[in-house]
């Protein structure tokens, strides 16, 4: 069998499913390649115990066939952070294991969209989401912000999720080009980061003032939609 595992927001997010079936794992391995991690792989391996080696697993790793064959001879695990499918890039793996017959057993953990209710927006009124891809020198899409401008139609919030290995300040840049590209009026956006760790942190604020803050990996960004005063009152307290 195959168990997929939430690991939470923190290193010790893990739920006591989660544990239970650690146990049962004779291979530990941990998706490394969607979020940069707001504690070391060595912080994780204390939790899960020094018995069980956690081997990291890059996007070929995950999507070859390596874990379904596994998961066929014996109950081994992937760790993912946040809850496991927040995204859907797992989804493919749980398909091939279903047409390789192997069993999947996915325990949940609490996700960044949990965290945000930490901002005061009330969840509900959040819109679709979308990715923030690090920019190249020839390649720079800014079709995240699409979604920011349905989401704007209906007055919702838009949370946008940052590529791994996206530095603030030039994640900041391209939200800016882009803005400017989509003729979209940003105005005050959120920053959260780290959420649900001890390093958790909420910034409110223009962009020309969020450029000077010291923002750590993983993080992202809200652009608020229409807010209800009671809202507002609590984003006042970030800035």
């Amino acid at each position: 069998m195959l168990y997929i595992i939430g690991l939470g927001l923190n290193e010790k997010g893990i739920s006591l499913e989660g544990c239970e079936a650690l146990k049962r794992c004779k291979k530990v391995y941990l998706e490394g390649y969607t979020v940069n991690f707001p504690y070391s792989v060595k912080e994780l391996q204390r939790i899960v115990g020094e018995n069980r080696k956690i081997s990291v697993l890059g996007r070929d790793g995950v999507e070859d066939s390596k874990l379904v064959k596994e998961g066929k001879k014996d109950d081994i695990c992937l760790l993912v952070y946040g809850s496991p499918l927040f995204a859907t890039t797992h989804m493919t793996l749980i398909s091939d294991c279903k047409k390789a017959k192997v069993k999947v057993k996915i325990v949940y953990g609490a996700s960044i969209f949990d965290a945000l209710g930490s901002t005061g927006l009330q969840l509900y009124k959040f819109g679709k989401i979308s990715s923030m891809p690090k920019w190249q020198k020839s390649f720079t899409p800014d079709s995240f912000l699409d979604f920011v401008i349905e989401n704007k139609k209906i007055e919702a919030h838009s949370l946008i999720l940052v590529d791994i290995g996206l530095e603030f300040k030039d994640a900041l840049e391209e939200l800016k080009v882009a803005g400017k590209n989509k003729k979209v009026k940003l105005g005050k956006i959120v920053v959260c980061s780290s959420l649900g760790s001890d390093k958790g942190k909420i910034y409110y604020g223009e962009i020309e003032d969020l450029i000077k803050k010291k923002v750590k990996m993983p993080y992202c960004f809200i652009i608020p939609g229409k807010m209800h005063f009671f809202e507002e009152d609590v984003l006042k307290g970030f800035e």
